[in-house]
């Protein structure tokens, strides 16, 4: 198992080395310029979000699409993820994580039109899209296509489901005493009754849950950055100073300067929104739309809402809590977050144990949600109900299990990805343009795309 550890932490290194990293952030730049900057059209993709566009074809509404989306995405890398970012890249990885969510909108954008645009329909009605049709409709690259749908798989089965049981049974275990083999029990029935009524009873629960789990945290946080006001001015400054430091900076607090803010907090802040991974464009194709753009800008806000704000305020609340008390352990990322929320007597500890355990509840069922289309891509779809089983089983095996290696197998997953992905939309970016410039600048947002692929 430890020799299983260093080959996945060896293969995170290289993989998030600077060529990752450029490919990454130079993507998120790159489309935020030739789409001349679609993130000015945020507040409208947000009053999309909430509007019923019930006169087009797909399987869930646009805010349920976009629900499901966040809660795969708002987990446990929006608390668990950051810190860890935090003690292991310092202070400046909030930011490097922060402006990956600012560009990210872009892609984000990007990989929701092309999931529309590309998506197909079934013989009995079901909408179908993401990457990997993207990448065989689009490219004729099918064989590209087929590897992102096996990395899907894998990674859905470790960062979407083990490691976000392991920790809502490790959470209830430490601030509870409840036994691990008993919550992974009731997390494992809670998540079957969901996942067998498929995509709209997935929708319908993370609908509700995640409006509420989101406001829960957001407004606990800052409560606790109220309470370090004194300390907001000086955290704000240590994070930008070590962002671009070429030496590790902070008093003694992990991190290696530039480099490793720049590859923890772009993997972490990829972890987080996965704004170029090519996960959230899966569900994005289910939506009710009148054309690819629409959709875009809607998906387009999932990053917003998980990293500019959850992942920012999270990144703010660790770094003054370190500040603020200096006896706080920096060098492991789980017990960082522990300790910088517990410094606040009842409330603190409340919201990270409710904000975590919704959290990474949510991801569990929007992840098995993308590995079955992934699955069903691959020509399986008669053994989907067989991979349920398998998922539920993993939810309770993941909660009793030592993890101690996924975060490395988390970044690798995540990488390989979202590499496949990534080609695409750079493949794809004439087309981007010309639908943008079309529903977009043209101001045809309210108007029917006849041509999409049926």
């Amino acid at each position: 198992m430890q020799g299983i550890q260093i080959f996945f932490n060896n293969l995170s290194s290289v993989l998030w080395g600077w060529p990752m990293i450029i490919l990454l952030l130079g993507t998120h730049i790159f489309l935020t310029i030739r789409l001349k900057f679609p993130q000015r059209k945020l507040f409208k993709g947000i009053a999309l979000s909430v509007k019923s566009d019930g006169d087009s074809k797909g399987d869930v509404s646009q805010f349920g699409a976009l629900a499901t989306a966040l809660a795969a995405t708002i987990g446990t890398g929006n608390i668990i993820g950051v810190a860890t970012a935090v003690s292991l890249g310092g202070p400046g990885a909030v930011l490097w994580c922060w402006l990956s969510g600012v560009f990210g909108i872009a892609t984000k954008y990007s990989e929701g039109l092309l999931a529309v645009k590309y998506r197909v329909t079934t013989s009995d009605g079901t909408m179908l899209g993401g990457p990997m049709y993207a990448l065989e409709r689009g490219l004729g690259m099918k064989w590209l296509a087929v590897l992102f749908c096996v990395f899907t798989i894998i990674a859905a089965l470790g960062i979407g489901c083990s490691v976000q049981s392991n920790s809502i049974a490790t959470m209830l275990k430490e601030t509870f005493n409840v036994s691990q083999y008993v919550s992974g029990c009731i997390m494992a029935v809670l998540v079957a009754l969901v996942i067998f009524f498929g995509i709209k009873g997935i929708a319908r629960v993370c609908g509700f849950l995640v409006p509420f789990m989101a406001f829960f945290y957001v407004v606990g946080c800052i409560a606790i950055l109220i309470m370090n006001a004194p300390f907001l001015g000086r955290a704000l400054t240590l994070i930008v100073k070590s962002a671009f430091s070429v030496q590790a900076i902070g008093g003694g607090m992990a991190g290696g300067g530039l480099m490793i803010a720049m590859r923890y907090g772009i993997a972490r802040g990829l972890f987080s929104n996965e704004s170029g991974m090519g996960s959230a464009p899966i569900v994005a194709a289910a939506a009710r739309t009148r054309n690819p753009v629409r959709q875009a800008l809607v998906s387009s806000t999932g990053t917003f809402w998980d990293t500019v704000v959850v992942c920012a305020l999270t990144g703010l609340v660790l770094v003054t809590s370190i500040i603020r008390y200096p006896d706080i352990n920096y060098t492991d990322g789980a017990l960082l977050t522990k300790m910088a929320f517990s410094k606040i007597s009842f409330f603190g500890p409340l919201i990270l144990t409710v904000g975590l355990i919704t959290f990474a509840f949510s991801t569990i069922l929007g992840w098995c949600y993308y590995a079955e289309k992934a699955i069903e891509y691959l020509g399986g779809k008669k053994i989907i109900v067989y991979y349920r089983i398998l998922w539920i089983v993993g939810v309770f095996l993941g909660s009793v299990a030592n993890l101690s290696m996924m975060w490395d197998l988390a970044d690798t997953m995540n990488a390989l990805m979202a590499i496949p992905n990534l080609i695409s939309l750079l493949l794809l970016t004439k087309v981007l343009v010309k639908e943008t410039n079309k529903y977009l600048w043209g101001n045809k947002l309210d108007a029917f795309d006849l041509d999409m692929v049926s």
